[in-house]
């Protein structure tokens, strides 16, 4: 089983401005997840797609190689995930090279280990869609979930009647960390589309993914005051 490790890294972020390239405890946050990469996988099967001349030069200076720059119709806020990953998966078949499957990972889990990567590997079967890391919701539509009805007033999300919340059928969240893809599945269909999907549960630590200042600073935090022990960190 020949797997690429794809790590989509847009030059753009509005939330936390160079996210990727900022120092989060004096490491470039992409960094963390190419060294966990490089814990599974050679330098030529990880891959950084990026439309960053900046985020390239940060990379090669790691002593990865960019093997190409992103192109400009899949570097603005509505790039997909999909088309960004078929065309990496394109880039490398056209020059010969097939991968069964993708890992993708984005540079804005910096908490993710090896272990969490064998694992999500070892729950992984030719037969399904993809194996994707979770987080135990907090919130739940059976519980405290709601929409609003025509007549304008809250109602549950989904029907159910329960005392409380651990009562009610647990439900999951993609936390963004892994996503490990069948690389036919992939070309057949995009990702929201996938049926034969299995879970890999992760701890709400590990799971913390960077989007705003606020993620930042508790991430930081966690870091300080050691929270975890992460061996990229």
């Amino acid at each position: 089983m020949k797997t690429l490790y794809l790590i989509p890294a847009r030059g753009g972020s509005k939330g936390v401005p160079k996210k990727n390239i900022k120092n989060l405890n004096g490491k470039p946050l992409i960094n963390y997840t190419i060294d966990v990469a490089r814990l599974l996988a050679q330098d030529n099967d990880i891959c950084v797609s990026t439309d960053c001349d900046e985020i390239i030069s940060f990379v090669n200076d790691y002593g990865l190689v960019v093997p190409f720059k992103r192109p400009e119709y899949l570097s603005d806020d509505k790039s997909g995930t999909y088309e960004v990953l078929l065309h990496a998966v394109n880039y490398f078949a056209d020059r010969g090279k097939y991968y069964d499957n993708i890992m993708l990972l984005q540079p804005t889990s910096p908490f993710r280990t090896e272990q969490h990567l064998k694992d999500v590997f070892s729950a992984y079967t030719s037969d399904l869609d993809m194996v994707v890391s979770v987080s135990q919701s907090h919130q739940n539509p059976y519980f405290n979930l709601f929409e609003e009805n025509l007549s304008g007033f809250l109602e549950k999300s989904k029907d159910g009647y329960f005392e409380s919340r651990q009562e009610a059928p647990k439900v999951y969240a993609y936390n963004g960390s892994m996503y490990l893809i069948n690389v036919n599945s992939l070309i057949l269909r995009p990702l929201h589309k996938f049926e034969k999907i299995k879970k890999y549960v992760m701890d709400d630590i590990h799971s913390l993914d960077i989007d705003t200042p606020l993620d930042w600073a508790i991430c930081e935090t966690i870091i300080r005051e050691g929270y975890i022990k992460h061996e990229n960190s």
